[in-house]
């Protein structure tokens, strides 16, 4: 593991995410900190305030001298497209979006909120999930589905969607409090594109909290 400037963060990045799910973050002194992939899968960037987390097998040396050629505020660095762009070239993988990672501790007890769990479902963000997560497990509610998962380091995802006709009426949020309620004592992770403001206000009110922003670069 490499420094950035004003020094490298200890650890894995599962230990990242768990120090920064209890609310210890990496120092925001503008450094990177260059750490391996937990799995084959999974590659990309955290963005937390002022210091970055890459996350690839590829050199330490090659990440350094691509995000010295960005061109930008090196702050910016790690999500800027030049290295995005060079990230993905040189892994052959892709990504959809820069996302807002936000993060949620357990609560206790049954979900306040009506949801039968599914055995086989056919729905396409279940379908989605499974090509990135593993351990998926899916909940419908009337209108709505929930999906909790092991993402990124192992740590638990969760996603929602719910129905066009029953939007507006707080469904989202309560799918999200659910998670909460399902993690089996765990925190409970989730990722809004930064654009889809109905998520992003879904979650939060659900007692989700930003701790940054992540790019997710995935295997073909």
């Amino acid at each position: 593991m490499g420094e950035g400037r004003g020094g490298a963060v200890a650890g894995t990045l599962r230990d990242i995410l768990d120090a920064a799910a209890r609310g210890v973050f990496p120092p925001p002194d503008g450094g990177t900190t260059v750490v391996p992939q937990h799995a084959h899968r999974d590659a990309g960037v955290i963005a937390f305030t002022a210091h970055s987390v890459v996350f690839t097998d590829e050199g330490e040396g090659w990440v350094r001298e691509t995000l010295a050629a960005a061109d930008c505020d090196p702050l910016a660095a790690t999500m800027n497209p030049r290295f995005l762009a060079a990230f993905m070239e040189r892994t052959g993988r892709t990504t959809d979006t820069i996302d807002l990672l936000t993060v949620a501790a357990p609560l206790p007890g049954p979900p306040p909120l009506g949801l039968t769990e599914l055995d086989d479902p056919g729905h396409p963000r279940v379908a989605r999930a499974r090509k990135r997560r593993d351990d998926v497990r899916v909940w419908a509610a009337d209108g709505g589905v929930l999906v909790l998962g092991r993402g990124v380091a192992g740590r638990l995802e969760a996603a929602i969607e719910v129905a066009e006709g029953v939007r507006h009426r707080g469904l989202g949020r309560a799918l999200a409090v659910a998670a909460r309620h399902l993690g089996g004592g765990e925190p409970v992770w989730a990722q809004q594109a930064a654009g889809n403001a109905r998520s992003v206000r879904a979650f939060q009110a659900a007692g989700f909290r930003p701790v940054g922003a992540e790019a997710l670069l995935i295997a073909r």
